[in-house]
């Protein structure tokens, strides 16, 4: 394939961008990413079409600069090497691989960084000119790339041929274009080397295009699928080479007829088609035409395709389309086009009964009402369908997002918050000192951080019961996403692990576990952090091994029958530790350490890869500290699955334990239920959660950083403070730490989402405080008051307490010893977080002496009887027939 390159800079661009945009790619070389002409060509042309390559970056910012043009809606943006030498290649790996090229030299072909293969798509090769040993060059470079196999989100990585020598002999012809497209390489020229005519001393554009694509036809003619601008199907047609030449110079349908030779489609029906874009296929052997269809349609047959009418959305626009013109007087039709606000109303009518519907029938029903007055006011307006779809396009190849609020106008959640509340008076979160109030105008990124707040007695009881629900998981669909991952790897085993971590998590391993011993170079660590993890464990390791029992449970229930119960450990357990950008130890400490002390004899350790392929070193340390004999390289549902079922290289487990997200939570729960994987698992999960209760004696800025201790996780996670006889002065004074202390952190963008989802609510007594909080039963309950240690004894829900002013949340996420894999969700009333006995199992066993059973013969053979189990009745029967017989 050929790529043209455009300078934005020559006088000639205009002409350059539209004789050339029939081409899948183009690239625009520009001064900057901030040029005037490139934005305006980004807005005004097809977004997918162009491969950005500025000369020069803001050295300050450059991210800044390239995120900025793939949100604009660049395919990708080219790089100098050394922006990846100099930037350092983690730098650019929050950003998709399909949308970065490199620029190579000859300098760097045979030293092709493993992680520049993973960070980039597309490499363009620097060289001088079309020499058999530059040809040679450029094949050695072209094995190396296309080795790493697909991209992760699907496509193959490109290699591009640029010739920077000058001169006839430097530049490409058609047979190297062919020779080059061979080996899978596609060649660069620049635009004053093309010409859609037959200029001397340059290509022919149809031509260059062609001379990769190789007909497998005896009469060597190319399969040309021809669709429209949505990319539906209008009819299959035969090219040949001078057709293609003719389609670009004409920028018209132009094909072969083996009955008329060279066919203008429509210059005899009018149902011509303006050319929109030329594609080749994944083998080079057949095209695809993407054209504008005027007339009736494609077909010889009065139709718009050869396949038959168009339909569903498509046709519906079709049929706007000319009924706009054509309408019949008096119709339905007819009157909205001519009445806005009629179109308008029906529109807001529709949208409130698609949110009201609630089955599938009524849901599919307004959704096409929608649909249809949409579509109306589109065609009115003229705006196309494939407007937009342009718009969805555009914005899916964003890959910076907005927060996507409701605007308070349809905030529901809000409304029902504020409904939830009409007898209890807010408190209004204060400003700063000497601040001005905030407007309603301000940027939302300036808006103050707070929690919603309500009175306990001016709260219904119904409207308190509502205060206790957690936000609403839809696990219907998060199942069906998950099945087939799951069945996936159960079937599949490994090959499956692979493909789904080249999906999910952008890295093509080449193996799927790492088997101890691990070796040093897997966990190197700086002094510091090595001190940190072994004290954190020795204090885990501590409060664990105390909770094992060490000698069985013996009971005499009556004289000559002895009842013991002793613990066994779970042989086989999985843990599963989230991570990939992450470093959780914490978790690999709190999930590993119990399980060693229970006594596990094989424990694997399931946590996401780095993007190159490699685990953290504090997660390796960890797992060779704790005896794990596996770690598995994946995440989410792919490991759960995998730990599950078992594969080629990962263990099955009888266990698995861990935190992760609602994937993670749904695979261990559809694992748990099928039968044929005896698994079993820790405890459902959902989103974080943290309870405060302060007095007086509280210090606002102990309490608000508790509070966004865990807002900070996500932004489904709630924080609650039950404020217990707190002055308006005191309640200000914490409010005031939230936002101030929020504003400073890292993490604030997730504060600003879970921070207003959260809220005050406050009480007189400590009785209401205490009764509440073990309603809500949260994952983790601080008590800020005055001698909290006494209040302990009221708390009957929590996953774990911290008591007293300096006893922070954060400790029991890492070091103080007790366990932070804690129920959330309000599971606190049914669940304890994950403890030595989370790996235990207990057996019982009892013995019966001769007098023994005697005594309970007559009661087991009795109550056997009246339940109708005659041979349980038996197997003591004859028993005691001998007993008593002597």
């Amino acid at each position: 394939m050929i790529v043209p390159r455009i300078n934005l800079a020559a006088d000639s661009y205009a002409e350059d961008l539209k004789a050339f945009s029939l081409l899948p790619n183009q690239i625009l070389v520009v001064p900057t990413p901030d040029d005037s002409r490139l934005q305006a060509a980004l807005k005004d042309q097809h977004k997918d079409a162009y491969w950005i390559q500025p000369q020069a970056f803001d050295p300050q910012d450059p991210l800044a600069q390239i995120h900025t043009l793939l949100d604009a809606g660049a395919d990708k943006v080219i790089l100098p090497f050394t922006a990846f030498v100099s930037g350092g290649i983690d730098s650019f790996t929050h950003i998709p691989q399909e949308r970065l090229a490199v620029v190579l030299s000859p300098a760097h072909f045979t030293s092709i960084e493993e992680r520049l293969l993973t960070t980039v798509s597309a490499f363009v090769l620097d060289v001088a000119d079309t020499s058999a040993e530059t040809l040679e060059a450029i094949k050695s470079v072209a094995q190396v790339v296309q080795k790493g196999g697909l991209l992760p989100r699907g496509g193959v990585k490109r290699i591009v041929a640029s010739f920077s020598g000058k001169g006839p002999n430097n530049t490409p012809g058609l047979l190297a274009i062919s020779e080059l497209g061979r080996i899978g390489v596609d060649t660069l020229l620049e635009s004053e080397s093309l010409s859609t005519d037959h200029q001397d001393g340059k290509l022919n554009i149809g031509e260059a295009f062609m001379a990769t694509v190789a007909s497998d036809r005896p009469d060597g003619l190319f399969p040309t699928v021809v669709v429209d601008e949505q990319g539906v199907s209008l009819g299959l047609v035969y090219s040949s080479l001078e057709s293609v030449v003719e389609s670009f110079r004409t920028r018209q349908g132009v094909y072969f007829s083996r009955s008329r030779g060279l066919w203008h489609k429509g210059a005899s029906s009018g149902s011509t088609q303006d050319l929109i874009k030329v594609h080749v296929d994944c083998d080079s052997d057949a095209l695809q035409f993407t054209v504008h269809q005027h007339g009736t349609g494609f077909c010889h047959n009065n139709i718009r395709g050869c396949f038959g009418p168009s339909s569903g959305i498509a046709h519906l626009n079709q049929t706007l389309q000319s009924r706009k013109t054509s309408a019949p007087a008096g119709s339905y039709t007819q009157r909205l086009f001519k009445d806005s606000n009629l179109v308008q109303s029906k529109i807001m009518e529709e949208a409130e009964e698609l949110c009201e519907a609630k089955t599938p029938e009524d849901i599919a029903w307004e959704t096409a009402d929608l649909i249809y007055f949409a579509l109306v006011k589109c065609v009115a307006n003229g705006v196309t369908l494939r407007d937009v779809e342009q718009q969805l396009e555009n914005r899916s190849r964003k890959i910076t997002r907005r927060p996507g609020h409701a605007k308070p106008k349809w905030d529901v959640s809000a409304k029902e918050a504020a409904s939830a509340a009409t007898t209890a008076p807010t408190a209004t979160a204060a400003p700063a000192p000497g601040a001005p109030a905030p407007s309603a105008t301000q940027n939302e990124k300036s808006a103050r951080i707070a929690m919603k707040s309500y009175k306990m007695n001016a709260l219904s009881a119904e409207q308190q019961r509502k205060l206790l629900l957690r936000p609403i998981i839809q696990s219907d669909d998060i199942m069906a996403r998950v099945k087939p991952i799951v069945e996936g790897v159960r079937e599949r085993g490994d090959a499956a692990l692979i493909e789904l971590t080249a999906k999910f998590d952008g890295v093509q391993l080449d193996k799927t576990v790492i088997s101890a011993p691990f070796t040093p170079e897997s966990m190197v660590l700086d002094e510091q952090t090595r001190l940190a993890i072994d004290q954190a464990y020795d204090n885990i390791y501590k409060f664990h091994k105390a909770q094992l029992q060490d000698k069985a449970l013996v009971v005499e229930t009556m004289p000559g029958v002895v009842c013991t119960r002793f613990a066994r450990p779970i042989e086989r357990v999985g843990l599963y530790v989230p991570g990939g950008t992450a470093v959780l130890p914490s978790t690999a400490l709190m999930l590993g350490i119990p399980a060693a002390v229970a006594g596990c004899s094989e424990i694997v350790i399931a946590t996401p890869p780095r993007k190159d392929g490699s685990i953290v070193p504090e997660v390796m340390y960890v797992a060779h500290k704790v005896g794990a004999s596996k770690v598995l390289i994946a995440g989410g549902a792919q490991a759960v699955a995998a730990m599950a079922y078992g594969t080629e290289t990962c263990p099955k487990v009888d266990k698995i334990c861990g935190p992760g997200n609602q994937y993670v939570t749904a695979a261990k729960m559809l694992t748990q239920i099928d039968s044929s994987s005896l698994v079993s698992i820790d405890m459902p999960a959902g989103p974080s959660e943290l309870l405060v209760i302060a007095d007086m004696t509280s210090i606002p800025a102990y309490v608000a950083s508790d509070l966004l201790s865990q807002a900070e996780h996500g932004t489904d996670s709630q924080v609650v403070l039950i404020a217990v006889g707190l002055t308006l002065e005191h309640l200000t004074a914490i409010e005031d730490e939230v936002h101030e202390q929020a504003s400073r952190l890292p993490r604030v963008e997730i504060v600003r989402e879970s921070i207003p989802k959260s809220y005050i609510i406050e009480v007189e007594t400590m009785e209401q405080a205490m009764r509440f909080s073990n309603e809500y039963a949260p994952e983790h309950l601080i008590l800020h008051l005055e001698q909290a240690e006494k209040h302990v004894e009221q708390v009957n829900n929590a996953g774990s307490v911290f008591v007293g002013h300096f006893s922070p949340e954060s400790c029991g996420d890492y070091a103080s010893g007790t366990n932070h894999t804690l129920p959330t969700y309000g599971y606190a009333r049914m669940y304890s977080g994950v403890n030595t006995d989370t790996f235990l199992k207990h057996i019982t066993s009892q013995q019966l002496t001769r007098d023994g059973l005697d005594a309970i013969g007559d009661t087991v053979m009795r109550l056997a009887e009246i339940e109708g189990l005659e041979a349980h009745r038996n197997a003591v029967a004859v028993r005691i027939n001998d007993i008593r017989r002597k």
